[in-house]
């Protein structure tokens, strides 16, 4: 039952902490640059706006919101691959960082 409290709290610690270690390890020389380029495309969660109610604990982003649908995470995907643009392809991987972290979410919600 703790567990599923302290849920959301971990789920947006994580948000950060990931991409600060990802940027850490990949991006050493410009890491301050790569985390908040990542940490930036949790604005995609503005789509849960559109949900009602804006905010339900239980509920799984991915598939329900439509920056959280499978289309989008292709074109997310893909966004990792655009050759000559460092800041898209850091864009493509805290946007796929976000996704994977909202899957695990939901996996451990029992979604999954």
């Amino acid at each position: 039952m703790m567990l599923m409290t302290i849920r959301p709290v971990v789920h947006t610690v994580l948000h950060f902490a990931v991409p600060g270690l990802v940027a850490r390890l990949g991006y050493k020389k410009d890491f301050f640059r790569a985390w908040a380029v990542m940490v930036a495309t949790m604005l995609v969660d503005l789509d849960h706006l559109l949900a009602d109610p804006v905010f339900n604990p239980d509920r799984c982003s991915i598939g329900f919101h439509p920056l959280h649908s499978v289309p989008a995470i292709g074109f997310y995907v893909l966004m990792t691959f655009v050759p000559r643009s460092a800041t898209l392809r850091l864009i493509g991987l805290g946007l796929m960082i976000h996704m994977g972290l909202d899957w695990t979410d939901c996996v451990w919600m029992g979604w999954g």
